[in-house]
């Protein structure tokens, strides 16, 4: 099934995407144009990176928030 016809893009194309890192529709976009030209589609890959095409965030950053990484550097300054 096409997601993008400006471009020719299958949800197929948008998972294998995915599945090499591209979670979020910009990096789709980066990836295969979709998304670029009416933007019709966007909310369509929004739709297939929710249904876990992209590893879970959770997975990626061990379950940490995102800025503890960034905690202490007041004090290191």
């Amino acid at each position: 099934m096409y997601v993008c016809s400006c471009f020719g893009v299958t949800e197929q194309q948008v998972k294998h995407h995915a599945e090499n890192g591209a979670c979020t529709p910009r990096q789709i976009a980066s990836a295969c144009k979709a998304g670029t030209d009416c933007g019709s589609c966007v909310r369509r890959i929004q739709a297939i990176l929710g249904r876990g095409a992209c590893p879970r965030r959770d997975l990626v950053d061990g379950g940490r928030p995102v800025l503890s990484d960034l905690e202490g550097l007041d004090e290191a300054a």
